[in-house]
């Protein structure tokens, strides 16, 4: 499989939640740094062994799953086509954050997740459909083993390569892999005296960022931050 690209949301790299979620993750997908030292109601080396997915991947809430690039198309032409998108996108507000567990994995989730931050990831999954590459018959297999998607869920998987899309989206910043179920409240109690009002706090889905997985398996680095600023629209809309 070739490189991969995905279309995420994270905050901003000078927001207090990233500056926290990168020292949890012990990666920085930005600038590449190991961030080491100790954690309150953990230690670094039993979380490192909990969130070895989480940390590859980074921290982020995805919007457009990972996904190899179609048949001629470039990552220029995705970043040019990010670029437009989010000159013509307004903000939307993600609301205040909470910690919960979703099928045994921490994260941090809106406390009420609103129809316009669906409808906006929505907009993205169908805009950006051009840019991904169908699946091999092999890899849609290993998509479906384990059989704990819905049919609904396969029918969405199979027509845009994920399943968490539409009405199954649910926002999730991961911070764990999935938990044994006996550690998962001293992880969420973990959590939440490391990030503090930070994981009650309010946010924004002020950007698209795009993620790079150089190669099958490498590390997720963060490639570009595409702002949210509605001002191809407004220009239309002043130019009537």
């Amino acid at each position: 499989m070739p490189e991969r690209f995905a279309i995420y949301y994270a905050p901003s790299p000078a927001a207090p939640l990233w500056a926290k979620a990168v020292e949890w993750l012990g990666r920085d997908p930005l600038t590449g740094q190991t961030i080491d030292g100790p954690l309150a109601g953990t230690t670094r080396d039993a979380l490192f062994d909990r969130s070895v997915s989480a940390r590859r991947y980074g921290f982020h809430a995805t919007i457009k799953a990972p996904m190899t690039l179609a048949e001629g198309t470039t990552r220029d032409d995705l970043e040019d086509a990010l670029a437009a998108f989010a000159a013509a996108a307004e903000p939307v507000a993600i609301g205040p954050l909470k910690l919960s567990l979703i099928d045994g994995f921490l994260a941090l989730v809106p406390a009420q997740q609103t129809s316009e931050l669906t409808d906006f990831a929505s907009d993205v999954v169908e805009a950006f459909e051009p840019f991904r590459a169908q699946p091999s018959a092999a890899e849609r297999e290993r998509r479906l083993k384990g059989g704990h998607l819905s049919a609904r869920q396969i029918e969405l998987m199979d027509r845009f390569g994920y399943p968490y899309v539409f009405e199954q989206f649910r926002l999730h910043m991961t911070l764990t892999d999935r938990l044994p179920e006996h550690e998962r409240e001293a992880y969420m109690r973990a959590a939440a005296a490391h990030f503090g009002a930070l994981a009650e706090a309010e946010a924004t889905l002020d950007r698209l960022v795009l993620f790079h997985e150089p190669e099958p398996g490498a590390l997720f680095v963060r490639r570009g931050d595409f702002i949210l600023t509605g001002e191809a629209a407004n220009a239309r809309i002043r130019a009537r």
